[in-house]
């Protein structure tokens, strides 16, 4: 969920949304008590569950956690990997030079880090250079008076333990990593104009009669609309997932699964608005399908490609929204864990203010300290226009990227709203995740208009103190909003502006919301963009009109020989698991080109060009 990097929004280097401590903390410990739900595993190793049940209850350390029905129970978690930076790496940042490295890669957001670390277990020597004092980026995480919050979305994909979309469970599993994770029974309960509700169950069918009961005139259409979301979601969840830019592994996937292949290269230049309105008049409905899009990819649903719309809404109900216990952040500190046991190294307060050409290859990059590191590939997680306008001279802008921002732009920031409140202002049955469009359809891509709340502690209450939750808000927002500001201007306009969507929910939701607030924090698009580092703190592209699906998106590869990117500027963009993705083909690729895959130059430079020609359609 995209937001804000969702299905996070994850992709750049790590950073925490207010005045962060100086230090890194070790995870939150504390008791956790689901409301009805109970923690399951993922993969193996990072976790340790400590065997403190309440008499009665039963732990199977053979296969996960195991307990009676009874919802009355409680454990404690600890996280081996949760060491200082110190203790995971030397990051004294003293190093430097020619150091041999295979591949460096800028930034540890998700997309970064699953780049990096898919590349350690092939045998490659990776350096990871984070900006920020810990890793994840807008899946990071920060703490505050008994607080741990999450930077970006707690709702969670990826985090199943069956398919090939589960791909934060694969990354973790590849490095010797397990974490436990909560199921949530509804992955978002809609609050609509002309008060319609919608809650998406994760069972499907459960969502299907639901929807279908709200909308009885088009249930037709609603199965066959989903219908075809499943359609491509099955075709894709059958593949292994690899480098479409490495031909080796693109042929041999089409000869096995021929079907398959032919599905999505169908549905590749389609977007989910056209085929919903081959199947749904109901403009009301069109409406709420908008909204769907709109939490994926911050467009309507002419906008969003097929393939995105239907890796969310179907694995949503397929794998289900997982969350992980501790918080979010937790991922990203494992994998950075896993990173270092395979022999790779992540450096902290390096802050890379520009790549290295040698040339017309990049060769190595430059720190803001003056050090350079130097490698055979160069991985960008930065976003596209962080990398060619900033880390590059305007001068080495190569044509493809002139052409990606003639169809991309900067997708908008948000407004953040972190706040801790006295736990009784929630109903007992409150869902975790709420999108809130009260009034007025039209203002679902005006900034402010509508807003994404997540309460992570009805699912993990060891996040807060006790008697508390957590509640964490997002609306869209320009930078341009806050620019210009004088600081009393700015801290008072934070203040309004956080107010009056507090309003809102308090209407709509919680009645006695505003008093019950016992902790605050608002970030806005230039907190986004400093701890981020992203151009106007922006959360991905845009497109800047009605896009042909993901043709336009550009892969890893770049037309400069040695420098990759990753993450949400590149296909199959913003999200969690396209970001997941984009890690997994980068890393693919680049153990092809540096002899850790196998290879055909040929058969690469044919393949390059078939694709650079199908981004000139878009």
């Amino acid at each position: 969920m995209h937001f804000p990097n969702s299905l996070s929004f994850t992709s750049a280097p790590a950073m925490h949304l207010s005045q962060l401590p100086g230090h890194v903390h070790s995870a939150h410990l504390g008791k956790t008590r689901p409301r009805s739900q109970k923690p399951t595993n993922s993969t193996s190793g990072c976790y340790s569950i400590e065997d403190c049940l309440r008499p009665g209850r039963k732990l199977n350390r053979g296969s996960g956690l195991r307990y009676s029905n009874s919802k009355d129970w409680s454990f404690v978690v600890r996280s081996s990997s949760t060491l200082s930076v110190d203790e995971v790496v030397e990051s004294d940042g003293k190093a430097g030079g020619k150091t041999g490295y295979d591949a460096i890669v800028i930034g540890s957001g998700i997309g970064g880090l699953v780049a990096a670390t898919q590349l350690a277990v092939k045998g490659a020597k990776v350096l990871v250079l984070e900006k920020y004092v810990i890793p994840g980026g807008s899946s990071g995480y920060y703490e505050r008076n008994g607080y741990t919050f999450d930077v970006g979305s707690s709702v969670m994909f990826g985090f199943s333990d069956k398919g090939n979309l589960n791909l934060i469970t694969q990354a973790l599993a590849a490095v010797g990593c397990e974490m436990q994770v909560i199921p949530d029974p509804t992955t978002v309960h809609y609050h609509l104009p002309d008060n319609l509700s919608v809650r998406v169950h994760r069972e499907y069918s459960e969502f299907i009669s639901e929807l279908t009961a709200k909308f009885p005139h088009e249930k037709k259409g609603i199965l066959k609309f989903f219908g075809e979301c499943w359609k491509v979601f099955n075709a894709l969840n059958s593949l292994e997932l690899k480098s479409l830019e490495e031909p080796i592994y693109l042929f041999g996937q089409f000869f096995q699964k021929p079907l398959e292949c032919l599905t999505l290269a169908y549905y590749l230049p389609q977007n989910a608005g056209d085929i919903a309105r081959k199947y749904i008049q109901d403009p009301q409905l069109l409406s709420f399908i908008d909204a769907e899009c709109f939490i994926v990819s911050t467009v309507k649903a002419l906008q969003t490609p097929m393939i995105n719309a239907s890796m969310v809404m179907c694995d949503r109900h397929y794998g289900g929204i997982n969350y992980p216990v501790g918080g979010v952040g937790g991922i990203a500190k494992s994998l950075a864990k896993g990173l270092v046991e395979q022999g790779s190294q992540i450096l902290y307060k390096a802050n890379v203010t520009g790549i290295i050409l040698d040339q017309g290859k990049a060769v190595g990059v430059r720190l803001s300290d003056k050090r350079e590191f130097f490698a055979k590939t160069i991985i960008s997680n930065a976003t596209r226009w962080d990398t060619f306008g900033k880390l590059l001279k305007e001068e080495d802008l190569p044509k493809e990227e002139e052409n990606f921002q003639k169809v991309y732009v900067k997708a908008p920031s948000f407004l953040s709203i972190h706040m801790g409140v006295k736990s009784d202002v929630l109903p007992p049955d409150t869902d975790c995740h709420h999108f809130v469009l009260e009034d007025d359809w039209t203002r679902l891509e005006e900034p402010y208009g509508s807003i994404f709340l997540s309460i992570p502690t009805i699912l993990d209450p060891s996040l807060c103190p006790e008697g508390r939750h957590i509640l964490h808000i997002f609306t869209t927002s320009s930078i341009e909003d806050w620019e210009g500001l004088s600081r009393k201007d700015y801290e008072a306009k934070k203040e309004l502006v956080a107010d009056e969507i507090i309003s809102r929910l308090e209407n709509k939701l919680f009645p006695g919301l505003k008093s019950s607030i016992v902790f605050k924090e608002v970030g806005t698009p230039k907190t986004h963009r400093r701890y981020l580092a992203r151009e106007q703190g922006t959360y991905g592209p845009l497109p800047r009109r009605t896009p042909k699906g993901l043709l336009g998106m550009p892969f890893n590869t770049t037309a400069i020989g040695g420098l990759y990117c990753v993450g949400d500027s590149c296909f199959p963009g913003q999200g969690v698991i396209a970001v997941s993705f984009s890690g997994v083909m980068c890393a693919h690729r680049v153990a092809a080109d540096i002899g850790l895959e196998k290879k055909s130059p040929v058969l690469d430079a044919a393949l390059l060009r078939l694709l650079g020609w199908f981004r000139t359609l878009a």
